[in-house]
């Protein structure tokens, strides 16, 4: 097996469509936002852009699936771009000139998949790219995704299975594929119907990564992440989930602290437990209840909130926004030097402190830097709290306020906010 690790060994940044275009981007939009990437974002450390679910299906509109709609598909039954999404795929050329074009802005490209294979494939019989073998010989009938209804999981030890995956990812690879979020497939709380195949599919993906011959980050969805199976993961993945769809709502906010503490042993170069995306911006923009979609539900504090802590924890970070609708204040989330450095640079974030008895909501996360250490104070409370920490002495950089402030041992933090502080001897 190669070292997966040696590349990702930063968390991976970028956007993904989801959050603003559900299961229906299609080609503009990938290259719009990539262009946006590439003119305010770049120099920063964003570089992933990356097409999410449906991306093979016609008539995909919105947050929803059409269940049993037919999928586009090549003759070894492995799915393609939809050609009336993705006009420039004409021709048999995939996402290849999507990719070669966000490569020009010197970005790279990423795509979703589901594990397994198409039942299209399946119910009619389709060859796979593997002499005398067919859809139906290695499809496995009730490993199913209880939530999309397009694909069959496979039977690991079929014959074709292996050259199935292998298939696939050397199709990707041809496109100059960077980046696979593969769905359906994270070893799961609460889902011992996948639990049979689930470690031996992403084995199967491992190897497929390997023997394609282009390095791609390999990220597993959805989540929460089993922490028993902390070791495989990293074995395999570069990411992981460890938490079902996050979207912008403070009781889910609130939750990632104990699921960051959870994971905080176990954050690695290469090999990243994932809070999941950033619902920011301007999102939802096909959701089907709503004309031109909505901003963010999160307050700004509740913004900085969730960009400190995925931060300081080291979590891989996917913008949600359409980024060409970004205001001011969202851009300048994204743009903050002092935190990407933290995020790129430290190590052993630690929760060091949680008081939230009697309405105090205290939380603190303390990591090391480079020649530095860095300290977030988090109020959770529904108020605004002064916060006592003890600086040691240290010179105080506020990474928010983009300014070194007089520190006298207490902070004031805002209704659902943060203080971020670098300390510097």
């Amino acid at each position: 097996m190669k070292d997966h690790k040696r590349f990702a060994t930063t968390p991976p940044m970028g956007w993904n469509s989801w959050d603003c275009y559900g299961d229906s981007v299609n080609e503009e939009q990938l290259r719009g936002n990539a262009e946006y990437m590439a003119k305010y974002l770049k120099e920063y450390g964003w570089e992933y852009v990356v097409c999410d679910i449906q991306w093979s299906e016609p008539t995909a509109d919105g947050f929803g699936y059409h269940y049993y709609y037919p999928l586009c598909m090549d003759e070894y039954s492995r799915l393609i771009p939809a050609e009336n999404r993705f006009p420039s795929s004409a021709g048999g050329k995939g996402f290849g000139p999507i990719a070669d074009y966000v490569h020009s802005l010197g970005l790279k490209f990423g795509i979703h998949i589901m594990r397994g294979i198409p039942r299209q494939a399946v119910h009619a019989n389709c060859p796979i790219k593997c002499e005398g073998v067919t859809a139906r010989d290695i499809a496995h009938g009730w490993s199913v995704c209880s939530w999309n209804p397009d694909m069959y999981g496979v039977i690991p030890d079929a014959k074709g299975a292996q050259e199935y995956y292998d298939s696939i990812f050397e199709l990707y690879a041809s496109w100059g594929v960077d980046y696979i979020k593969c769905d359906d497939i994270c070893i799961t709380e609460g889902r011992p119907d996948n639990l049979y195949s689930a470690e031996k599919e992403i084995e199967m993906l491992r190897k497929a990564i390997d023997n394609c011959g282009r390095d791609m980050v390999l990220s597993l969805s959805p989540g929460p992440a089993v922490l028993d199976k902390h070791a495989h993961l990293a074995a395999n993945a570069n990411m992981w989930r460890i938490t079902g769809d996050f979207w912008d709502k403070w009781e889910r906010l609130h939750d990632m602290f104990d699921r960051c503490l959870a994971w905080q042993d176990y954050v690695e170069p290469g090999a990243w437990p994932d809070c999941d995306m950033l619902p920011i911006g301007h999102i939802c923009i096909t959701a089907a209840d709503l004309k031109e979609g909505r901003w963010t539900n999160f307050t700004h504090n509740e913004q900085q909130t969730m960009l400190s802590l995925w931060c300081i924890f080291r979590s891989p970070l996917m913008i949600g926004a359409e980024m060409r609708d970004n205001d001011e204040f969202t851009l300048s989330l994204l743009t903050n030097p002092d935190l990407i450095t933290m995020l790129k640079t430290s190590s052993g974030a630690r929760q060091t402190r949680r008081d939230e008895t009697g309405g105090k909501g205290e939380i603190i996360w303390e990591s090391q830097g480079e020649n530095c250490r860095y300290a977030a104070l988090f109020n959770t409370s529904d108020e605004e709290r002064k916060i006592e920490f003890d600086a040691g002495g240290a010179k105080v950089y506020d990474i928010w306020q983009r300014e070194y402030i007089d520190y006298d041992g207490f902070a004031v933090a805002g209704v659902h906010g943060v203080r971020l502080f670098r300390l510097e001897k």
